[in-house]
């Protein structure tokens, strides 16, 4: 094992809806993980409001990223490199990220890396459980997208096997969350709420389950329909609605179709490790359903911890380290914001520096380090 010195030091961003997060990374030890939350500001709208989120991230930026140095307890000048969520995401809330991004490796003189947002969810788990087997099976849930992905390089080879035709399950948690006014985010309180319930009381649907449905794909939106149709059909009777049987029922459809296609892709690809990443990865019952169906199939389950699936600034720096351990080109100082990045290009290269180790598209100005 190399000396931990001589592992990349690489500060992370990630901006791409309401949390402001900079994490540093040694290699693939975590260093700090600092993170803003402008989550209250948007509850009182039932939802997240790009406007609302991208002036956070203003807000929020260099404290943050002062919090994560003084935490990590390193110097912005000794960082090999800054990387940052370039897609996918909200435009204007990546564009706050990108272009805090440039400023600091522009003045800093250090290499810039743009990376794609679902492939950090897969790769943070390298903080927890060590370097990822390859290849390796990944189920992320979020608030914006359910997919299974087969990664045999994560700096470079990424591929979607399947993905949300309509709703994402995160989006499911909270709209039933808010038909049952139970408040925004929905996810956490819904999964409180199930534990006291019966989870097989009502027979929701599971979507996309059918012998002709697509394999790996999902579709959240008609369990939302019949699980807010079956709220509505009891209040129009005046009887009460068993809040906690409800989301005990509703949560089990929607893990019960996520770790059976997981464990089915697994299968059918011939890969023995599965990793569960996004902020949904963080409900209980998807962890106990998915270690149970894991174990009777032969796979290794690898789940990191709750703080680890939500969005952070960890998982960005867990990707950039790994681009610069593996000498991936940085990207170039027109970098943009995109907010429907392809997972399959888990980094934005720059155009003309595929063997830049010494990264000298770095301008000669910035040598001298504005930043000190």
């Amino acid at each position: 094992m190399a000396d931990s010195r001589d592992q990349p030091l690489v500060l992370g961003i990630e901006t791409s809806c309401d949390e402001t997060g900079v994490g540093i990374v040694r290699g693939t030890t975590l260093l700090a993980d600092a993170i803003a939350s402008s989550v209250d500001e948007h509850a009182r709208f039932g939802g997240v409001v790009p406007e609302v989120a991208s002036r956070a991230h203003l807000e929020a930026m260099v404290p943050t990223i002062d919090r994560a140095l003084k935490e990590a307890g390193v110097a912005a000048s000794d960082l090999d490199g800054i990387a940052v969520t370039a897609g996918p995401g909200l435009a204007g809330a990546l564009l706050v990220g990108v272009s805090a991004a440039k400023a600091y490796a522009y003045a800093l003189g250090k290499p810039l890396y743009g990376v794609n947002h679902l492939a950090s969810h897969i790769c943070v788990d390298q903080l927890e459980h060590g370097t990822l087997p390859e290849p390796t099976m990944a189920l992320l849930v979020s608030g914006g997208h359910s997919s299974l992905l087969l990664s045999t390089d994560i700096t470079s080879d990424v591929r979607p096997l399947g993905a949300t035709i309509d709703d994402a399950a995160g989006e499911a948690f909270d709209k039933i969350a808010r038909v049952l006014n139970l408040g925004f985010p929905g996810g956490p309180v819904i999964d409180r709420y199930a534990k006291e319930g019966d989870p097989n009381a009502i027979a929701f649907p599971r979507g996309l389950t059918g012998p002709r449905d697509a394999a790996y794909d999902f579709s959240f939106s008609g369990l939302k329909t019949s699980v807010a149709r079956w709220i509505e059909a009891k209040r129009a009777a005046g009887e009460e609605v068993p809040v906690r049987d409800v989301s005990a029922s509703f949560q089990e459809a929607v893990v019960d179709v996520l770790t059976r296609k997981a464990v089915r892709a697994c299968k059918d690809e011939g890969v023995d490790h599965l990793m569960i990443g996004g902020g949904v990865a963080a409900n209980t019952r998807l962890r106990a359903l998915a270690q149970e169906r894991c174990e009777a199939a032969g796979i290794r389950l690898r789940v990191p911890r709750p703080k680890l699936c939500t969005d952070n600034g960890a998982m960005v720096a867990a990707l950039g380290a790994e681009m610069v351990a593996r000498n991936r080109s940085a990207s170039d100082w027109d970098l943009s914001a995109d907010s429907s990045l392809p997972v399959t290009e888990p980094h934005v290269p720059g155009h003309a520096h595929s063997h830049d180790h010494d990264h000298d598209h770095v301008h000669e100005v910035s040598k001298e380090n504005l930043y000190s």
